[in-house]
């Protein structure tokens, strides 16, 4: 990956216009989807399509034989992550979030998917640290925001 660009558009996330945001979410989205070439994304859009028809087996399939064949592919165990989240399997989604993290710390929607996977499990200090640690890198992700006070109200 090009780190210059994505550093730039990390520094983008950060700016008041909501245009500029917007176009740098998109962009950083598109290099880590194709973080390991067409063969990989068409891959993951594949078991996108099956998991929308239901076919859970055979999507977690693919994504399981992509983390396989490329242990480095971040966005592959996110896909897995937002699988296993879906399915309710918050545990095994929490552990490909951390992988995710480990692989690449500034991803935003692991680090997002984490806090839910922790919410769901009524882990609510686990979820407003990962939330906050999501705003670190997108100030403005007023979802994040609002997902950090429904956890703080659920504390008390």
């Amino acid at each position: 990956m090009n780190q210059n660009l994505i550093d730039k558009l990390l520094l983008d996330l950060k700016s008041s216009d909501l245009n500029i945001r917007e176009r740098a979410t998109s962009q950083i989205w598109r290099i880590w989807f194709w973080q390991k070439g067409k063969i990989a994304l068409e891959q993951i859009e594949e078991s996108e399509r099956l998991l929308s028809e239901g076919n859970v087996a055979a999507a977690t399939s693919i994504l399981d034989n992509l983390v396989d064949a490329l242990p480095d592919f971040a966005e592959a165990w996110n896909r897995r992550a937002v699988l296993r989240f879906v399915t309710h399997n918050y545990d095994r989604a929490i552990a490909d979030c951390e992988m995710v993290i480990k692989l690449n710390p500034v991803h935003f929607g692991a680090l997002h998917g984490l806090g839910l996977c922790h919410a769901a499990l009524g882990n609510y200090s686990a979820a407003i640290r990962a939330f906050r640690s999501a705003l670190d890198i997108q100030p403005h992700a007023i979802e994040n925001q609002r997902l950090i006070l429904e956890c703080t109200a659920r504390l008390s």
